[in-house]
């Protein structure tokens, strides 16, 4: 007699952008800030965006170059700083700001989807922030650290973490998901292609 074989059912996938759809605000934006706080960046790094700031709240400019000035900045002060600082610096901030979650999409992760969550924050940041939030993985900016200890001033993968689309892709080979009733959550136009790749969309503004 032949035994069945049971075909394993996949699991539905949304994704997430965590600036600006789950956190109310940016991790990116955040740590930079308490960098400076607590020394670790010089009190003049703000000068690199503090421009781009003042255009997007008087309605001059975009929050997308905005939020690119404040990666410039990061990757321009990041480079010979200890990573073990950056981290100490990075859970602190994480723990102070890990119930500042808009409440819409906190209860949307709750359904049984595979959840995964795509950042252009650093991974360290994206992974931390989303470990208690239940997700199943996440893709952050890698930022190199030398034998020594501190930054280089590179980012690894860069042309993956900048294709969510591709992320989404190879994610799916790998976990076995499936795009029937996939959700895709975002607020940037970076995350068009990866919007045109799900069933249902959902755009913050």
């Amino acid at each position: 007699m032949k035994k069945k074989i049971q075909k394993k059912t996949k699991r539905k996938v949304a994704i997430f952008d965590i600036d600006g759809t789950i956190f109310r605000s940016s991790l990116l934006i955040e740590v930079v800030e308490a960098l400076i706080k607590d020394g670790v960046f010089p009190i003049d790094a703000r000068g690199g965006y503090s421009g781009e700031y003042k255009k997007w709240i008087e309605r001059e400019g975009t929050y997308e170059d905005y939020i690119m000035a404040v990666v410039g900045t990061f990757l321009k002060q990041i480079k010979h700083i200890r990573h073990d600082d950056f981290t100490k610096i990075a859970k602190k901030v994480i723990a102070e700001n890990n119930n500042k979650v808009y409440i819409y999409t906190r209860e949307l992760k709750k359904k049984n989807y595979y959840l995964l969550a795509i950042s252009n924050s650093p991974q360290e940041m994206v992974q931390g922030f989303c470990e208690k939030l239940g997700f199943d993985k996440t893709y952050g900016r890698i930022y190199e650290v030398g034998k020594n200890g501190k930054f280089t001033g590179n980012i690894l993968y860069l042309d993956l973490i900048s294709d969510k689309a591709k992320i989404l892709k190879r994610a799916m080979e790998k976990e076995g998901l499936t795009l029937e009733g996939s959700i895709g959550v975002g607020d940037t136009e970076g995350d068009i292609p990866l919007m045109k790749t799900v069933q249902n969309q959902i755009c913050f503004m």
